[in-house]
């Protein structure tokens, strides 16, 4: 079944991470990844752009530094400041926003409309969170020549598309286990070890698909979970890494 409720708000996660300077935005002499270039736009704009054309109403960005602020603040969207990490920066959007609310990621560099609308239309309506996902033949043969590390279960090996749906006000229990799921998310046994010892067995004997271990995990938290498969494969491609630039300016070039 679709979702048959709108979508009216979105969340751009653009904060500045501690530690040493990002490695794209310094290849490029940027102060922020969110401001490199694809295309003739920065990221953000790109970002902004393709949620406002899949008609989500009001845009958030959670963003410190100043030239991402000001860039935000020229897009008409809202400024929310970040907290000092991605699971804290979504609770304080979703305390503002309210669900339904969208999470994707400014480096989401290719992120298209029909992407988000099918992504609504693909979570089930009784869902309190939604996470996209794509097969690894679907990333292939999208851009074979992408490198990555893969989830593997029983029912294919995946990777993550940075677009989350928070559809209920329930969904608030799960923002509190977000760090640790982010944390791991390169090593899924581990996030079927919090799942007790029958999901971790089921895992390691390759019985575990990837839709059950996301389903199981929301009802150790008491909510409703359910993955969602992408139906274009570039839809997992963000810029991580200068080699990601590049292959995300060689994909917009084509298209």
């Amino acid at each position: 079944m679709s979702m048959p409720i709108p979508v009216p708000s979105a969340l751009i996660l653009a904060g500045s991470r501690p530690g040493a300077p990002d490695p794209v935005a310094q290849a490029e002499g940027v102060a922020h990844k969110a401001l490199v270039l694809v295309d003739g736009a920065p990221l953000l704009t790109r970002v902004h752009a393709a949620l406002r054309a899949a008609g989500v109403e009001r845009v958030a960005v959670a963003a410190d530094a100043p030239e991402v602020v000001a860039l935000a603040e020229r897009l008409g969207a809202e400024v929310i400041p970040p907290e000092s990490g991605p699971s804290g920066s979504v609770a304080r959007a979703f305390s503002h926003l309210g669900a339904p609310m969208l999470v994707t990621t400014a480096d989401h560099a290719l992120l298209q409309p029909e992407w988000v609308r099918q992504f609504i239309e693909d979570s089930p309506v009784d869902a309190d969170v939604a996470l996209l996902l794509a097969r690894r033949d679907a990333v292939e043969r999208a851009v074979p020549e992408t490198r990555r590390t893969w989830l593997r279960f029983a029912d294919g090996q995946w990777s993550g598309c940075n677009l989350f749906l928070l559809a209920s006000p329930d969904a608030r229990h799960a923002i509190a286990t977000w760090r640790d799921v982010e944390a791991n998310r390169k090593k899924p046994w581990r996030i079927a070890a919090k799942l007790g010892p029958r999901v971790l067995w089921d895992y390691l004997r390759g019985t575990l698909t990837l839709g059950e271990a996301v389903a199981r995990l929301g009802r150790r938290i008491g909510i409703r979970a359910a993955m969602v498969p992408a139906r274009d494969g570039l839809a997992a491609v963000d810029v991580d890494k200068v080699a990601d630039l590049a292959l995300v300016r060689s994909v917009a070039a084509r298209r």
